[in-house]
């Protein structure tokens, strides 16, 4: 596995998924054509021509899998108006066994491609018995991966816009900061002006209704992680007659404003900083010392200030500054077995070569070795900066909450304070706000924390297990972000009984 795709992560809410992604082609096998769901399925009259359609599937060119095209309305308020078209791809159930139905998945981000993740990972990766009993399903959200993708920069720009220092020590490094952010939006705004005010997490979960009903399916059975669970959560809300076995695994806290999810993330990446410090100091080859982990991560800022004062070279014309390095570190988070890799690449790096550490950053933005990115960066931001407020409405703001950041993580602190500027010069007015989501009648779903997830913090999955009126928490004592098929026996089992026969996992319940 390439070291550069081993961890594909997102800028706030963040998940891994590392194999792989092959994408859909046309040709191959004869299509076949899903029978359409009853007009009746249908919430409101306007939209029975969405409910109705057949899909037409064709073959993937990944082998087993199956790929269509779903229309939906681009402005739900306005269902004969303009569409979008949204990419699908799925599995048959293997058998043995009766067919439950559908089991879509969702990755994360917001930005992650569920088609992507289905055909390199869940498709095939998921415990045999889940796989057998349902047909394994997932579709691109839109405005991202294969679902008409937002586009912002191009490669040079993007490189450009990654290396901005996130630290800015005076008035014009803090220009030049805000300068990046502005930019960055105004790419959005023209090169994806047409679907940017249409990318929330609401219109994304409608957009799942209708591919339950053109599935023929009576209720949406569903794997969500990290922003997944809130894309889960927020279907409940819409629809809770007809959510079937949801799993949300690495929960969001849909109550907390933008300000406060960052800060409580700060929060997380340190408490994984500080477990892989702890475990770094143990180590013979650990770079930043044999001392406690206070002293580990005094080195590591330490480091970080030299970058900011003077970059390493990584043998190509960008060379690892503070904001790179970071970004590194940052997606090393996700899973405890990047450790090692994390130390030889500090240990590369504080010895004046970074391209380990680089490679590690580009991971985490989705760049490619030909300088391309993905969109992920791209949906995520434009998501986010729809579905809440800013966190902060310029710099001054930004520049006060510092001080709380840098106490959630002395280390990472000041530059996640910062980088929380993003929506603040978002061309769309958010459409959405933080509140509890309840999800009343919906039947029992199971949601799944980590104790030191560094990305979505286990006091978040702790809440909306309690907000849920259906909420059943499950618990897994470890590191790494989210947890399901992450090589818990005890957690892959509660959840594949779950999604088999419909048990929850008891109250309290904690695995290892």
């Amino acid at each position: 596995m390439d070291s550069r795709r081993l961890f594909r992560t997102s800028a706030v809410t963040l998940s891994v998924f590392g194999l792989l992604i092959a994408g859909c082609t046309e040709g191959g096998t004869t299509p076949a054509a899903s029978a359409p769901a009853p007009p009746s399925a249908a919430p409101d009259k306007r939209l029975r021509e969405f409910y109705g359609q057949r899909l037409i599937w064709r073959a993937c060119g990944v082998p087993g899998f199956e790929c269509a095209t779903m229309k939906a309305p681009l402005d739900y308020a306005d269902p004969g108006g303009e569409q979008i078209k949204l990419a699908v791809s799925r599995i048959k159930a293997t058998g043995p066994g009766k067919r439950l139905g559908s089991l879509l998945v969702n990755p994360g981000g917001p930005g992650g491609s569920a088609v992507g993740y289905l055909q390199g990972y869940a498709g095939v990766g998921y415990p045999a018995p889940v796989r057998a009993r349902y047909d394994m399903v997932a579709v691109d959200p839109r405005g991202v991966a294969r679902s008409e993708p937002v586009r912002c920069l191009d490669g040079p720009q993007m490189d450009a816009y990654t290396q901005v220092d996130q630290t800015p020590d005076d008035d014009g490094e803090t220009a030049r900061l805000a300068a990046s952010f502005k930019a960055f939006a105004a790419g959005c705004k023209k090169r994806s002006g047409r679907i940017l005010p249409h990318v929330s997490t609401v219109e994304s979960a409608r957009d799942m209704d209708i591919l339950r009903a053109v599935l023929g399916d009576k209720r949406l059975n569903f794997v969500g992680a990290s922003y997944g669970t809130f894309l889960g959560a927020t279907y409940a809300e819409l629809f809770p007659s007809r959510t079937g076995r949801l799993v949300l695994d690495g929960a969001m806290d849909p109550s907390l404003p933008t300000a406060q999810l960052n800060r409580d993330q700060t929060a997380g990446f340190e408490t994984a900083f500080r477990s892989f410090a702890a475990d770094c100091v143990e180590q013979t080859d650990c770079p930043l010392g044999t001392g406690s982990p206070d002293e580990a991560a005094d080195r590591l800022k330490a480091f970080f200030a030299e970058l900011d004062a003077k970059p390493v070279p990584t043998g190509e014309s960008r060379p690892l500054g503070e904001a790179l390095a970071t970004t590194g570190v940052i997606a090393a988070m996700y899973d405890e077995s990047a450790w090692p890799q994390l130390r030889e690449a500090l240990t590369r790096a504080m010895g004046g070569e970074g391209s380990a550490l680089l490679d590690l950053a580009d991971s985490y933005y989705e760049r490619e070795d030909d300088g391309t990115y993905s969109n992920l960066m791209y949906a995520n931001a434009a998501v986010n900066c729809l579905d809440q407020p800013p966190a902060f409405t310029g710099p001054a703001e930004a520049a006060a909450a510092v001080p709380s950041f840098e106490k959630a993580s002395p280390v990472f602190g000041e530059g996640l304070a910062w980088a929380s500027l993003n929506c603040a010069y978002w061309p769309v007015e958010a459409t959405g706000s933080a509140h509890r989501i309840q999800a009343d009648g919906a039947p029992p779903i199971v949601v799944v924390g980590t104790t030191r997830d560094p990305a979505t913090p286990y006091k978040w999955a702790k809440s909306l297990a309690a907000q849920l009126s259906s909420g059943n928490l499950l618990t897994y004592d470890g590191d790494g972000h989210t947890a399901y098929g992450r090589g818990s026996d005890c957690v892959d089992t509660a959840i594949n009984t779950f999604l088999l026969d419909g048990t929850v996992p008891p109250p309290g319940k904690r695995c290892t």
